[in-house]
């Protein structure tokens, strides 16, 4: 038991020790020929006053420290998909095929493909859960079915890129605040590219309509050929495009009819793939429809050319623009927003396969 005399002795010497010994010298930037307020120079020591005294370093490691280290972050968050495609990069901010080929393999294989693996990691986690518990017009436990599969794509969307290399829009579909995307991409070499799995939704029709659909990317192929919008299309691309198109027919059973063109389901906003896109040469393949320019039917005296577009697809709303996407696709040398006679005769000939 100690006395009050000796705790008393105690208590003192700690508070001595605590006031002498734990006290640390202020730390001083190597660099700096600032003092800290509370440090005096040094005495008899031979230097001059004013010098600066350095003191011991922090630990130098050879490593970064984290905060300089670049920081990837690969977590992947849902995102509302725009109403419309963002606008395509201008001929002003264009740099060589080398340049975006590089870029883009880096951001692939930094961020990409990451991102795209955890989001369909997610998307198959989401559809393997039972149904929300949370529904208020669900009230009995859960029972399941055993006959269903996957929803599959029943058309097919042709775009031009409006850039002026595969290499760009390689580029444009890899980085998130473009918001846009598509299936595949055809170059101009005929290289195709595979951007994503066809049972996936891609980001590539907008705003758009096509008969009773107002969502076609629920529902469709996005398809992006290399291609400025004013020049033709090169031979090797085309072939390629052609053994895309039959590859996609035969795995979906897509319809002949179902193969159209980005301006046919937004005739207001687009006009891809272009006056120079050789549809008659895909209709003959089995991929959209065509007329016999040698053997055009009269249509009947009380033909209705804009009902006969409703009954193609095309958003007639607009009257004009609706024209003017039909005969885009199939006139291509007159894209005015009115009918000829002639104009009249194809949308008839055309109208009757639907």
């Amino acid at each position: 038991m100690f006395s009050s005399k000796a705790l008393f002795r105690t208590a003192l010497l700690m508070v001595v020790l605590y006031a002498c010994g734990t006290s640390q010298p202020a730390r001083r930037n190597v660099l700096s020929n600032t003092k800290p307020a509370n440090q005096q120079p040094a005495q008899n020591n031979g230097r001059n006053p004013d010098q600066t005294t350095f003191t011991r370093p922090e630990q130098i490691t050879k490593r970064r420290p984290p905060e300089e280290r670049p920081v990837v972050n690969t977590k992947v968050e849902r995102r509302q998909e725009p109403e419309t495609e963002a606008p395509a990069a201008t001929a002003t901010t264009y740099r060589s095929p080398a340049f975006y080929k590089n870029i883009t393999d880096s951001i692939q294989r930094v961020a990409a493909k990451p991102s795209y693996y955890k989001m369909t990691e997610n998307l198959f986690k989401e559809m393997t859960v039972v149904p929300d518990p949370k529904n208020p017009a669900v009230n009995s436990q859960w029972y399941t079915t055993v006959n269903f599969d996957v929803r599959k794509p029943n058309f097919v969307i042709l775009h031009h890129t409006a850039q002026n290399s595969a290499e760009q829009t390689l580029f444009t579909f890899s980085i998130s605040r473009t918001s846009v995307s598509a299936h595949y991409v055809v170059g101009r070499d005929g290289v195709t590219y595979q951007m994503l799995n066809e049972y996936m939704r891609a980001w590539h029709a907008g705003r758009s309509k096509w008969g009773s659909i107002t969502d076609m990317n629920s529902c469709s192929i996005g398809i992006e050929i290399d291609n400025n919008g004013n020049e033709p299309f090169s031979e090797a691309q085309i072939s390629s495009l052609l053994k895309l198109l039959e590859y996609l027919k035969d795995k979906f059973g897509i319809p002949q009819g179902n193969f159209i063109a980005h301006s046919d389901i937004a005739p207001s906003r687009k006009n891809d793939p272009s006056k120079f896109f050789p549809w008659k040469r895909l209709a003959g393949a089995g991929f959209g429809y065509w007329y016999d320019s040698t053997n055009l039917a009269e249509p009947p005296a009380d033909f209705n050319a804009i009902l006969a577009l409703r009954v193609i697809g095309y958003d007639t709303r607009n009257q004009a623009t609706a024209i003017t996407a039909f005969k885009l696709h199939y006139i291509q040398n007159d894209i005015t927003p009115s009918l000829t006679d002639y104009d009249k005769k194809v949308l008839y000939n055309v109208y009757k396969y639907y």
